[in-house]
C-alpha cells in the first residue's frame, strides 16, 4: 500500500498538484476497499471515520482528479451513481468485466476476457483500432435466484 501511495504522490507532484493529507486519506480508503466499487458517498463515509475534517466536496474533487490522472476509473452500473475502482495494472489492455445483480445490487468481477475474438473481427471488418472495452452483464446472483 505504501508504494502505491508514494507513486500517486509522485504522479500528482509531476502534474504540479499537491498530495494533501485529505487526498492521501481518500486514496487509502480506495486501497483498503479495492474491489468494492465505492461511490463518492461511500468514500466520504469511510474517510470521515479517520479524517472528520474532509468534506464531501473534497472527496468529489479528489475522485475527479484521480480519474483525470488515470489513478482510478469510474463506472456506471445502472443505479445512477458513479462507482470507482483503482486503475488497471501498467500495460493492461482491458478492464475486467462485471456481473451485476438486479435484485440486491451485488457486483461480481469476472476477469475472463472472452471478447478477444469479437474485438479482432470488429477491428478487421471496420478498420478500427480498439483500445479497450467494458462488459456489464445484468442478472440475479446466487443469493437472489
Amino acid at each position: 500500500m505504501n508504494k502505491v501511495i508514494s507513486d500517486v504522490g509522485e504522479k500528482l507532484k509531476e502534474k504540479e498538484c499537491k498530495f494533501t493529507k485529505s487526498r492521501e486519506h481518500i486514496l487509502k480508503v480506495l486501497l483498503e476497499n479495492k474491489g468494492n466499487h465505492l461511490c463518492a458517498e461511500d468514500v466520504y463515509n469511510l474517510v470521515k471515520k479517520n479524517a472528520a475534517d474532509v468534506g464531501i466536496a473534497t472527496v468529489y474533487r479528489t475522485l475527479e482528479l484521480f480519474q483525470e490522472f488515470d489513478i482510478i476509473h469510474s463506472m456506471d452500473f445502472g443505479d445512477g451513481r458513479k462507482r470507482y475502482e483503482l486503475g488497471g495494472e501498467e500495460g493492461a489492455n482491458h478492464y475486467h468485466h462485471h456481473l451485476i445483480c438486479t435484485k440486491c445490487g451485488t457486483i461480481i468481477e469476472a476477469n475472463e476476457d472472452l471478447l478477444e475474438d469479437l474485438e479482432n473481427s470488429v477491428s478487421r471488418q471496420h478498420n478500427f483500432t480498439i483500445t479497450n472495452h467494458q462488459l456489464k452483464i445484468f442478472g440475479l446472483c446466487k443469493n437472489c435466484v
